[in-house]
């Protein structure tokens, strides 16, 4: 039931989520596949979906549910599974504290605040985007600077167009993605400016949003610095060195009255910070083990929390196993400890999980640091699998059988992504 009233809250759950977006849901079908009764989700918004409900394109569910859906369609198809699996559902509230014992404290406009037992907490807060001031672009303070997903909002949801030119700065995928949006709401999109000399968007969105739609990107150029006083009026954009260094004297004005910035995303992690969990600096999530528990008993992490996803699906297949694991823990069902530590080699950023256990299956998700053609990655010295390429923006996925581990005795596993043999 999706409800904000005192009288239909219980003052003790098996499960409970923080977040209602593609995560949370995905945990709470989880939590309640192994065996969590009593499993409430939690969400600040006015309505559970997230970042899914103003993703009204398509491209979600390819891998989920074998089509392909719109964000709220997929937003809509979990939320029915959670109402017909009678999982709690509770929206514009906040989780104000989750203390040592597990106790919640909620506050909202309707229930004010009030403190409910859990036995094990899934932490699903998303992510939220990087702003101007954390690459410091140089220039005045105008109106008309806003982060895509920002308006990416306003467009799908309120029927606002945040101006009639826009730069966009960063080719994340948002970024890309507006790019389009806005052409189609006969928006001049002047261009998009990467910092680095590659995207950092999926290749699909680069075809599908710029290259269909006549859209020039540029790598290695940034927008060097933003004019205007009451509205922007102009940006410099300019080349940059090997150090990502603004070239002054090769760059040029565009007449522009709207930036969007699409310079990534951030996990959420306030609350998590809030809860002293050990946080991993190159994702900056949570460090988990291969069962999605964080640093400390009872409490699960998934979704972008733990580091950024490419696609929805993948964040729903995380999430469940999350809620899997966390609904094994408030039943008393905990599997055992991992005794593998993965460790991060050549040209791997992160791997998550951070540890793994010789016991079982799991899927290990990492990111490239460089892009990299004909390679493969080595796991130790017990497996290898060949790639065709791999690229910062694209997620790497790899199952680790438990028939590779048998005779690895080592506390620590390295994963290298290396040339294919015999290549440079």
């Amino acid at each position: 039931m999706i409800t904000g009233k005192l009288s239909h809250l219980e003052s003790q759950y098996d499960v409970t989520i923080v977040g209602g977006g593609p995560a949370g849901m995905a945990a709470a079908l989880g939590a309640r596949e192994n065996g969590a009764e009593r499993i409430l989700i939690v969400d600040r918004e006015k309505e559970p979906g997230g970042i899914l409900l103003q993703c009204i394109h398509p491209g979600f569910g390819l891998h989920t549910f074998k089509e392909e859906l719109t964000g709220p369609e997929y937003a809509q198809r979990y939320l029915e599974k959670v109402i017909e699996e009678h999982v709690d559902v509770i929206s514009d509230t906040y989780v104000l504290d989750i203390d040592r014992e597990l106790n919640v404290k909620l506050m909202s406009p309707t229930i004010g605040v009030k403190i409910i037992k859990t036995g094990a907490v899934v932490l699903a807060m998303g992510a939220r985007e990087r702003t101007r001031g954390a690459i410091r672009i140089a220039g005045t303070r105008p109106s008309g600077v806003l982060n895509a997903g920002l308006a990416q909002k306003f467009v799908n949801m309120m029927g606002y167009l945040p101006g009639k030119r826009v730069v966009i700065l960063g080719s994340g995928d948002i970024g890309l993605i507006m790019a389009r949006r806005l052409t189609l709401e006969s928006v001049e999109v002047m261009g998009v400016f990467e910092i680095m000399p590659y995207s950092n968007g999926l290749n699909r969105n680069i075809v599908q949003c710029l290259h269909d739609f006549d859209i020039p990107l540029h790598l290695s150029h940034t927008v060097a610095e933003i004019h205007g006083r009451d509205r922007v009026n102009k940006v410099t954009v300019a080349p940059v060195d090997e150090k990502f260094r603004p070239l002054a004297s090769k760059g040029w004005d565009i007449p522009c009255d709207t930036v969007l910035l699409s310079i990534g995303l951030i996990p959420e992690n306030e609350l998590s910070r809030h809860l002293n969990l050990r946080m991993d600096p190159t994702t900056g999530g949570p460090v988990v083990n291969s069962q999605m528990e964080t640093s400390k008993d009872g409490i699960f992490a998934c979704g972008n929390v733990v580091h950024i996803h490419d696609l929805v699906d993948f964040v729903s297949t995380e999430a469940r196993l999350a809620g899997q694991s966390a609904g094994e823990y408030a039943t008393g069902h905990r599997r055992p400890a991992d005794n593998i530590r993965l460790v991060t080699g050549e040209n791997v950023a992160y791997t998550v999980p951070h540890t793994i256990s010789t016991d079982r299956e799991h899927t290990v998700y990492m990111r490239t640091r460089k892009p990299m053609e004909s390679c493969r990655i080595r796991l130790g010295s017990v497996y290898e699998k060949k790639l065709r390429y791999v690229f910062p923006a694209e997620m790497v996925s790899l199952k680790v059988q438990p028939k590779f581990l048998q005779d690895f005795h080592d506390e620590q596993l390295r994963i290298d992504i290396l040339p294919a043999e015999g290549e440079a």
